[in-house]
């Protein structure tokens, strides 16, 4: 037996009595593993992060644990991807709700502004609906032979020494029953509250909370929402974030959030709903959603053999609150930098394997443009004068065209030097008007 086999068949198979739904195409819990035999894998959270993070690993043949406690929820969230990602992840188009092609940007005087003028014929933003994309690649990472169960995690259990080899311990309740499967790499994708964070003492980390409401209009009132996506910011919608209505197959999604004031959420929602008025007046509300969002990555994403992907990581960018693409491909980036590691499986694998193979790259890829991005919120969303300038500043062609360059291909966009030393100069002087402007009327509301 050669040492590679001798370091995976330490560990026992699923624990007894597992008894799993139906749909669930799972090996008897009695039969013993093959030797030698493949990693093992448990990932934690069956959304578009731990999904796509099962897909790469089972698709090597690495035994690979999918949990979701809930298949059917939805999360609260807008639903806009980006275009290379239906391309990158092989999205089908029937997946998508809508093609929005224009953006309308409204300030906190109203002035709105048309963003997407330059968007190319082939071009536009992909509105979806979470359940329905969540159970489709749910649905491809089982193809590719990841087992779903569908149970809730309530500990990760890790072996006294990390770098022993020894198993990470998944307990779960499913039916009401406890179970537990022992596996060889964790990857975390549970959320915000993810117990495999905790589980690695990975740190905390700041909060955003999304309120949403799903609005079904009628067909003449949809019309007008065919191809139009509507963004809102003010002080009366966000204190720090925006409100949006977001186009979906036979309703809107209407919402806000915020860091600053979670308390007042309700309030930033009849904010949102009283400035979008009559274009949703005589709508039907047949859903209400809630959910905290990540405000930046966790101090710790890699311990051991255990990693953590999505809005567990805390990927989530500030300025946008975009987090779909980013799970997907961080579980993607996770499951492959194992697969990598592993040699397709073959061997164990390290803490440094993963920083190496997973955390390096990704930070490589997008450290900046995070950066970048909370840059970009810190400076505008900081108040109405900012915020006036920033929808002011959207006007500008050159200005719409690096946006959605960088938002819709997911590398920041390469301008032309003279263009964009003219942009910073328009921003500077847009926020120095808008900040005179909004000072001479306050100064004229105290007289």
């Amino acid at each position: 037996m050669t040492t590679t086999s001798l370091k995976l068949n330490f560990l026992p198979s699923i624990s007894s009595h597992l008894s799993l739904p139906s749909n669930n195409t799972q090996p008897p819990s009695n039969l013993p593993i093959s030797t030698p035999r493949k990693l093992r894998a448990a990932v934690i959270g069956g959304g578009p992060a731990g999904s796509s993070a099962a897909e790469a690993l089972s698709s090597v043949g690495i035994e690979t644990f999918l949990f979701e406690r809930n298949v059917s929820g939805s999360k609260p969230c807008g639903g806009a991807i980006p275009l290379c990602m239906l391309h990158e992840f092989n999205i089908p188009r029937d997946l998508v709700d809508r093609e929005v092609k224009r953006m309308r940007i409204f300030s906190p005087s109203n002035l709105s502004i048309d963003f997407g003028k330059t968007l190319l014929p082939s071009e536009f933003i992909a509105m979806t609906r979470r359940e329905v994309l969540d159970s489709f690649l749910r649905d491809r990472a089982q193809s590719s032979g990841a087992q779903l169960i569908c149970g809730l995690v309530n500990k990760v259990e890790l072996p006294a020494h990390v770098d022993s080899g020894g198993p990470y311990v998944v307990h779960y309740s499913l039916n009401g029953s406890k179970k537990l499967v022992k596996v060889d790499v964790v990857i975390g994708a549970d959320g915000v509250h993810s117990r495999v964070a905790k589980s690695i003492n990975a740190g905390n980390y700041q909060c955003a909370l999304a309120f949403q409401e799903r609005i079904r209009l009628p067909e003449e009132e949809m019309e007008y929402y065919k191809d139009l996506a509507e963004m809102y910011v003010g002080d009366d919608v966000s204190p720090d974030f925006y409100g949006w209505v977001f186009p979906k197959c036979d309703h809107v999604a209407v919402g806000t959030g915020t860091v600053k004031s979670k308390l007042d959420i309700k309030r930033f929602q009849y904010g949102i709903r009283a400035r979008a008025g009559p274009k949703i007046s005589g709508g039907r509300v047949f859903k209400v959603e809630a959910h905290p969002i990540p405000e930046h990555p966790r101090p710790v994403r890699v311990r051991g053999r255990v990693a953590l992907v999505g809005d567990a990581a805390g990927y989530v960018t500030k300025c946008s609150g975009e987090g779909i693409y980013f799970a997907a491909k961080s579980g993607r980036v996770c499951g492959e930098a194992v697969v990598a590691a592993s040699e397709g499986g073959t061997k164990m694998i390290k803490e440094e394997d993963l920083k190496r193979e997973y955390l390096k790259k990704w930070d490589g890829d997008y450290k900046n443009m995070f950066r970048f991005l909370d840059l970009l919120q810190n400076v505008f969303y900081g108040s109405n004068a900012n915020r006036e300038a920033l929808v002011e500043l959207c006007g500008d062609e050159y200005v719409q065209r690096m946006t959605f360059d960088s938002y819709l291909y997911k590398k920041l966009a390469k301008g032309n030097p003279w263009e964009d030393t003219k942009m910073v100069m328009n921003t500077i002087g847009s926020l120095a008007r808008c900040n005179l402007v909004g000072q001479r009327m306050e100064l004229l509301s105290n007289v």
